[in-house]
């Protein structure tokens, strides 16, 4: 008896191991707090309740158990086997996304204060894991990511590797890495790869906890700013700036390359388009990639800065011909409007006489909320004007209709959707909504084969579901007919922490006279 019950205590030991770290492993502090803020955009200020009105904090299990960046770290560290993480309470997201303008000082303090609290009540760790993003914009706090990796630092002391991802619009400089051992920005616009970066994330910081592995980092400023819309992956030069960057890691062992190319419609010092290397104790090689990455980025910069698009009127005629040769269905990205209210593309094609168009999505909280006050429900007569009410909107436009669906949509309480014209819809979202995928239109109460035209709020994001897939023949994307916010006129933003005198294609770096 007492040889089998060995026998089951043999099995059993290694079974319970299994539920708990090693008592030798790396305990990793894990946070986020991401926000890509557009400070030309309307509504004010961004306080806590805009962060606490899409989900409070959090932490723990909740915040290891998330996708994206986070996912792609957590499971790496899984397969380490001896990592043992823990989430710091996080801010998850703000009402309205990117359309949001400036964060307030003390929003930035009052999530940052939640994460350091947890961090020290953590002590000791190991590492540090941040998903960021990169093109947060803070009163008062020039560059937030350095400031966030800073404030790591002074609780974690100098020994402690700390490790970030970032969105490839990122505006960062050499500050960052002053603070932070690693940055990894995703490679491709639709952002395919944010567990992949991630999985890279958690690889390098377990190489440094190891001590297999001692940062070394450059950092350069090409001195380009482009519109995000130009940024796209699938096309040259944008796709052989990030293959360059792959090539280099694949060339130098344990070398990584990040290239930011920023966001221009945040208004900070460390705007554009930036370099990031890091090496394993080789300073001399992080140099070289650095100013080779810097020079090529340089030589491609016309085509990569300088893009033009039809204005609508132009895009409904190129759209018209596409429906009339069967070259259906067409997705039309509205690349330029950030509040998602602008009605130029809508007035426009109705002009053209276009049919069988569905519009995903038009803001206008303020016809929503006219809707619920008068109880309005499905099959009723509709006649309002819609959106138009930012100075980007161009001006509301009138639509004469059905109300089809007035119920929850896009993740909101509620959305409308009218139905007008020859087969025409257009939904109305409380805020900007960016449809990146048609699966998104699954609450429609009829089916997406009965339109020919998709026209959503999307830069680049809707190619992932509408043209990369193979859904969409033909691919329209159109510029605003105005000098607004979102557009590629970016002399026409009232910049006050910005120099467009030195950046090109606006001006020309210091550096490069």
């Amino acid at each position: 008896m007492l040889r089998f019950r060995s026998i089951f205590l043999l099995i059993l030991i290694p079974i319970l191991g299994s539920c708990a770290p090693p008592a030798d492993s790396f305990k990793v502090a894990v946070a986020t707090f991401s926000h890509e803020t557009c400070t030309f955009c309307p509504g004010g200020d961004v306080t806590v309740a805009d962060w606490e009105q899409v989900s409070p904090p959090i932490g723990g299990d909740a915040l290891l158990s998330g996708g994206g960046y986070i996912g792609g770290f957590v499971a790496a560290a899984q397969d380490y086997g001896d990592m043992e993480l823990v989430g710091l309470s996080s801010p998850m997201g703000v009402f309205g996304g990117s359309s949001r303008s400036w964060n307030t000082e003390e929003t930035f303090e009052h999530f940052l204060d939640l994460m350091i609290q947890d961090l020290q009540a953590s002590l000791p760790v190991d590492g540090v894991f941040l998903a960021l993003h990169g093109a947060m914009a803070v009163r008062n706090v020039p560059r937030p990511e350095a400031e966030i990796a800073r404030r790591f630092r002074e609780v974690v002391g100098p020994d402690v590797p700390i490790v970030a991802s970032f969105d490839l619009h990122g505006n960062e400089d050499g500050e960052f890495l002053e603070w932070a051992d690693f940055a990894f920005t995703t490679k491709r616009y639709p952002h395919y790869d944010a567990a992949l970066q991630g999985q890279r994330a958690a690889r390098a910081l377990h190489m440094t906890m190891e001590g297999t592995y001692n940062p070394t980092t450059a950092s350069r400023k090409p001195g380009i700013i482009t519109a995000t819309v130009l940024q796209w992956t699938g096309t040259s030069p944008s796709m052989d700036i990030m293959e360059r960057a792959r090539r280099w890691e694949a060339r130098e062992t344990d070398a990584f390359v990040s290239v930011f190319y920023g966001y221009p419609w945040s208004d900070v010092p460390d705007v554009g388009a930036t370099i990031h290397v890091m090496t394993n104790n080789d300073q001399e090689l992080a140099d070289r990639i650095a100013d080779d990455m810097n020079d090529f980025f340089w030589r491609v910069r016309e085509d990569f800065a300088l893009g033009q698009y039809p204005l609508p009127d132009e895009a409904a005629g190129l759209v018209g011909q596409a429906v009339a040769a069967g070259a259906t269905p067409v997705a039309v990205g509205d690349h330029s409007d950030r509040p998602g209210d602008a009605t130029h593309i809508l007035r426009a094609f109705e002009r053209s006489g276009l049919e069988r168009v569905l519009y995903g999505a038009i803001t206008d909280p303020m016809a929503l909320d006219a809707l619920e006050s008068a109880g309005a429900q499905a099959g009723d007569a509709f006649d309002m004007e819609i959106g138009g009410f930012t100075p980007s909107g161009g001006s509301p436009f009138r639509i004469q209709g059905t109300l089809a669906y007035f119920d929850e949509g896009f993740s909101y309480d509620k959305v409308a959707v009218v139905e007008f014209g020859e087969g025409n819809v257009v939904i109305i979202s409380p805020t900007y909504t960016q449809v990146t995928d048609p699966g998104r239109f699954g609450f429609l109460p009829m089916g997406l084969d009965q339109f020919d035209v998709f026209v959503v709020k999307s830069r680049v994001h809707f190619r992932r579901g509408f043209d990369e897939t193979g859904f969409a023949k033909t691919i329209v994307v159109v510029e605003a007919p105005g000098p607004f916010v979102g557009t590629t006129y970016l002399d026409a933003l009232p910049y006050e922490y910005v120099d467009l005198s030195v950046l090109y294609p606006f001006g020309t770096p210091p550096d490069r006279r």
